[in-house]
């Protein structure tokens, strides 16, 4: 006999009634004050234009109080024309706890506003603790609230004026229901004795600062694999920058100028003439042609540098974990029994095993142990790793247990710091 498999009703338009637009400082102002009366957590929630706009900057900022309407505040046009409203609505915001869902996702673009939290609650990374198989918004909101949850207009361009109500409609949805979700999220984790790992996570990310950029981030483009010379790297690095410096002025998204595949084949191939390049059919895009003088002096910029790059980067921090079992076995000997044993106490504890302790992490303690292997050693390096204390208290005691347990064949090996400075290590 099969479960029988239920579809929850669905919640097409915000219970809460009262939904108002907020584009202008004396709205804004009107909607500081009615939140400033109400008291409890704020349901927060922001959109973006990613894959439309450069910018990562919000373009509408959804805002929720127990007993208030549901605010859809635009900061586009409230933000040129008056800074000290966003100001105000930023000092209001740190008074009390954040309700958001994935909040690594939305903090860094009201961070850019200047609104910055105190504390916060992620219903999205409680979930995760709490063990729940599927932490979308939609499926915790099924889990929790017994409702499906209208997901239609996910990914628009948030940029484009003026907002479609349906849009707005979908905007308010999300706030609607994070009140119930926290509290839900949280009477969950408090029955598994979690809600105080919960907090230190939802400490750390609330302090997360944005990541310094990767050097040589064209690199990372689809297909550069294929690209094995000094002189094509060069050809793709400038296409790649002269696009990235057109996005940024644009304020447009560099795939929708030309894609990457534009850039590797072009880069892979390069053309002797600006009318072969107009009239290629394999270099396309939005901006092929519109910007083609910009493609082609950044083409003859990279085929005459004196500045090209290297093929392999150097190594930067520890080898890729892919090479560990040829050329570190030791390495990975802990790296496999480290592994194992988080494997074991996340299924003890009903949680991923990536948020018990994060995978770059445990590779930071096998490639490099302490010299005396106890629970106390690797609870001060895990601390000083940035782990978490609920992290450590979970993992120390068993992760020196496993890096203590390598074979008498391991053991004689050469560790890995010693292989690692004797031989050069790839960059893979």
């Amino acid at each position: 006999m099969t479960d029988e498999i239920v579809e929850h009703p669905l919640l097409a338009k915000p219970r809460v009634e009262d939904v108002r637009l907020v584009n202008t400082a004396e709205d804004l102002e009107a909607a500081i004050s009615i939140l400033s009366s109400a008291t409890g957590p704020l349901a927060l929630d922001a959109e973006r234009a990613s894959g439309f706009k450069y910018s990562q900057r919000a373009y509408l900022i959804q805002v929720h109080r127990a007993g208030t309407p549901i605010f859809l505040i635009d900061p586009i046009e409230i933000q040129t024309k008056s800074p000290e409203s966003i100001s105000k609505l930023a000092r209001l915001l740190k008074t009390d706890e954040w309700i958001l869902h994935a909040a690594s996702q939305d903090l860094p673009c009201l961070r850019e506003l200047g609104i910055v939290p105190t504390k916060i609650f992620d219903t999205e990374l409680g979930s995760r603790l709490a063990g729940l198989a599927r932490v979308g918004l939609g499926a915790v909101t099924e889990h929790f609230l017994k409702l499906r949850l209208a997901k239609e207009h996910s990914a628009v361009d948030w940029s484009t004026r003026p907002l479609n109500p349906e849009w707005l409609n979908y905007a308010a949805l999300d706030v609607d229901v994070l009140i119930e979700l926290r509290n839900g999220v949280a009477d969950l984790l408090i029955s598994q004795n979690k809600l105080e790992w919960a907090e230190q996570e939802f400490a750390h990310v609330a302090k997360m600062q944005p990541k310094e950029p990767k050097p040589d981030k064209w690199r990372g483009m689809s297909g550069m694999h294929e690209i094995k010379d000094a002189r094509s790297l060069a050809i793709a690095r400038e296409l790649w920058s002269a696009r990235e410096a057109l996005a940024e002025r644009l304020d447009v998204s560099p795939g929708r100028l030309i894609p990457d595949a534009s850039i590797v084949g072009l880069a892979a191939n390069p053309l002797k003439s600006k009318p072969e390049l107009a009239a290629s059919k394999t270099f396309t895009g939005r901006a092929s042609r519109t910007y083609l003088d910009t493609w082609w002096a950044a083409l003859n910029e990279g085929l005459n540098t004196r500045d090209v790059p290297p093929t392999r980067l150097p190594q930067v921090g520890i080898p890729n974990h892919r090479i560990w079992p040829n050329r570190y076995p030791e390495a990975d000997a802990r790296l496999k029994n480290a592994r194992a044993a988080l494997v074991k106490i996340s299924e003890e504890l009903l949680l991923p095993v990536e948020n018990l302790l994060t995978p770059d992490l445990v590779r930071q303690l096998c490639w490099e142990p302490p010299e005396l292997i106890t629970p106390e050693t690797v609870s001060k390096a895990l601390k000083t790793m940035g782990a978490r204390e609920w992290q450590i208290g979970c993992t120390a005691e068993s992760l020196a247990t496993a890096l203590n347990s390598i074979s008498p064949a391991e053991s004689n090996l050469p560790s890995s710091g010693q292989q690692a400075t004797s031989e050069s290590s790839p960059n893979e």
